[in-house]
């Protein structure tokens, strides 16, 4: 015949009660951590999912986020423009230039698949989340205001030794160099038909020459 197994240690009553007075007096002797906001900012992540920035000089208007979106709050309009040929004897290019680029944050859900998938780091997270409204039309965010957030957007981290360059500054050095050598091109143009406008001082004038002047007492 087995002998019945012994019962493990018995709870004596009350003991939930004591457990849960324990824990509280546990607590009431360690310092609160409640931070007194709007007083005291809150000390957020980098990568917190604040706001959508946008970097307008890399969009190039080719709507994959429009078309990723699941709730289809990004609104994008723009037109087509003839770029003249970069050298002589070339073919004309058209390019897409945005018109119209905004986000309505009422319907964005903030998964992050707009930035995902943009293949040229037009759209960034940025921490800032201070932009409740009273009016649930001003939560459409248009261009100008998205690009405010950019201010915002943390620098990337630091590269390890001999890492490549960050995209992001790459293009904006690239956006920036195509902007002033076409500013200089402009700048030379203009400069050109101004000095083609100028009447040469080297060329006679109106006025005849002393040489050719008569003599007080030639004849007329």
């Amino acid at each position: 015949m087995t002998a019945s197994p012994q019962p493990s240690g018995r709870s004596f009553p009350g003991s939930g009660l004591a457990k849960g007075l324990a824990v509280t007096l546990r607590t009431m002797t360690k310092k609160s951590v409640t931070a007194q906001y709007p007083e005291t900012q809150p000390d957020l992540s980098p990568r917190t999912r604040g706001v959508i920035g946008l970097f307008e000089e890399n969009c190039t208007v080719c709507m994959l986020c429009a078309r990723e979106c699941p709730d289809w709050c990004i609104y994008i309009d723009s037109h087509k423009e003839t770029v003249p040929p970069a050298a002589p004897g070339g073919r004309e290019r058209s390019r897409n230039v945005l018109d119209r680029f905004a986000i309505d944050f009422s319907l964005c859900m903030y998964c992050g698949i707009c930035i995902e998938v943009c293949p040229f780091d037009a759209l960034f997270w940025s921490p800032e989340f201070e932009y409740a409204e009273t009016d649930i039309r001003d939560l459409t965010h248009e261009r100008d205001k998205l690009r405010e957030w950019m201010w915002t957007v943390p620098a990337p981290p630091a590269l390890v030794p001999a890492a490549e360059e960050p995209k992001e500054y790459a293009a904006a050095r690239k956006s920036a160099d195509r902007t002033a050598a076409q500013q200089a091109a402009e700048a030379a143009a203009a400069a050109e038909v101004a000095e083609a406008a100028q009447p040469d001082s080297g060329q006679p004038g109106s006025t005849q020459p002393e040489s050719d002047r008569p003599e007080d007492g030639d004849a007329r």
